[in-house]
C-alpha cells in the first residue's frame, strides 16, 4: 500500500460531532495501517492545516462530520493546498451539508423529498411557527438544516410544541429547516465511486426502540436494528438504490456518500431526507456494515474510499 504514500486521517475537528468523528477516524486509522498505508492522525482542531503540506503529506482521509469537516470548507483547504482528499468535492460537500439546498434542487429536478418550510431568523416569531404545522401538517419534524447525526432535532406532534422545537434547533443553526413527518420505514442506501461509475451498496432498513432514532440510539444504543439485507422486495430495494444514485449525481458527488430516505408506509412512496457527503465509519456505521454485506471487509472500504482520494482540477 506503499503507493498511496503518507496519508493524514483527518479526524475531530471543531463541529458538533467532533465525538462521533474521533471514533470514525480511529476505526479508519487503525485499518488503513493492518492494510500497511503510511497513516497518521491529524486533528485540525489542534493543528493548522496547512501543516499537511510542511510534513509531507500525499492524501487526506476526511473522517470529519458536520461544519468544517464535511461542508466544503476542509475541501476547499485540500484544494489549496493540492492534497487529494476523499469524499465529495468542494461544491457537493457544501450543498448536501446544508438540507435546504439539497432539498431545492432535488425538488428542480423532481426527485421525492418530504415537503418543508424554512425559517430564517428574522421568521422565527411565534405567528411564523405556529403558521408552519397549517402548511406541512403534523405531526411534523423540525431540525437545523447545518448540522448532522440527529443533533437538535425534534419530532413535533402540536402547534403547542412548535416554539421549543425551534428554539433547540436554533442552538444549533440561525435557520430552522421544518418538514413533513413521512410515517414508515427508514431506511439508508450507500454510494461508492463517481458518475456513470458509482454504484448503490445493498439498502440498510432501520429499526430503532418506538421509532425514535435519535443520537443515543444512532451511536452507542444495541437495541437499533439495522437490517442488511433489508428485507425489502426486491424491486423496492432497486428503487431505493435507484433514486439514491439519482440524488448522488445530481449533487455532483464522488468518492463515497450515504443518503437516508423514508419509505411512507400507507402507500410504499420512498422520499429523500439527506445525502452524508462524509459517513460515519464507527463500530455502528452503515456503510461499513452494507459494504460487508456486499464481500467488503472494513478494511478493504477504507483502502477503496482512500484510493479514490481525488482534487476538482488535479491539472491546475
Amino acid at each position: 500500500m506503499n503507493h498511496l504514500g503518507k496519508v493524514a486521517v483527518l479526524m475531530g475537528g471543531s463541529s458538533a460531532e467532533r465525538q462521533v468523528s474521533l471514533m470514525s477516524g480511529n476505526g479508519v486509522l487503525e485499518a488503513l495501517r493492518r492494510a500497511g498505508v503510511d497513516a497518521q492522525p491529524f486533528d485540525p482542531a489542534e493543528r493548522e492545516l496547512a501543516e499537511l503540506k510542511h510534513a509531507g503529506f500525499e492524501r487526506a482521509f476526511i473522517a470529519l462530520h458536520g461544519r468544517h469537516g464535511e461542508d466544503g470548507t476542509v475541501q476547499g483547504a485540500l484544494e489549496l493546498l493540492r492534497i487529494p482528499y476523499t469524499g465529495s468535492g468542494v461544491m457537493a460537500s457544501a450543498i448536501a451539508m446544508d438540507k435546504v439546498m439539497t432539498k431545492r434542487i432535488w425538488a428542480a429536478e423532481g426527485l421525492p423529498t418530504p415537503r418543508w418550510a424554512w425559517l430564517s431568523p428574522e421568521h422565527q416569531a411565534r405567528e411564523d411557527v405556529v403558521a408552519v404545522p397549517d402548511k406541512l401538517g403534523l405531526p411534523l419534524i423540525v431540525k437545523p438544516p447545518r448540522e448532522g447525526s440527529s443533533i437538535g432535532i425534534t419530532k413535533v406532534a402540536g402547534y403547542s410544541e412548535m416554539q421549543d422545537a425551534v428554539k433547540l434547533a436554533s442552538e444549533y443553526d440561525a435557520d430552522v429547516l421544518c418538514e413533513e413527518f413521512i410515517d414508515g420505514i427508514e431506511v439508508t442506501c450507500a454510494v461508492l465511486g463517481e458518475g456513470a461509475s458509482a454504484r448503490a451498496l445493498p439498502v440498510i432498513r432501520i429499526v430503532a426502540p418506538g421509532g425514535n432514532y435519535d443520537f443515543e440510539h444512532k451511536y452507542f444504543s444495541e437495541e437499533t436494528g439495522y437490517h442488511c439485507p433489508s428485507g425489502l422486495p426486491p424491486a423496492e430495494e432497486a428503487e431505493i438504490q435507484r433514486l439514491t444514485l439519482a440524488a448522488y449525481r445530481l449533487l455532483g458527488c464522488r468518492g463515497w456518500g450515504r443518503a437516508d430516505l423514508m419509505i411512507r408506509e400507507s402507500d410504499r412512496k420512498p422520499f429523500l431526507l439527506e445525502m452524508n457527503t462524509s459517513p460515519g465509519m464507527t463500530s455502528h456505521s452503515l456503510v461499513p456494515l452494507a459494504a460487508r454485506v456486499a464481500g467488503m471487509s472494513y478494511e478493504q472500504l477504507c483502502v477503496h474510499v482512500l484510493e479514490c482520494a481525488a482534487l476538482d482540477h488535479p491539472g491546475v
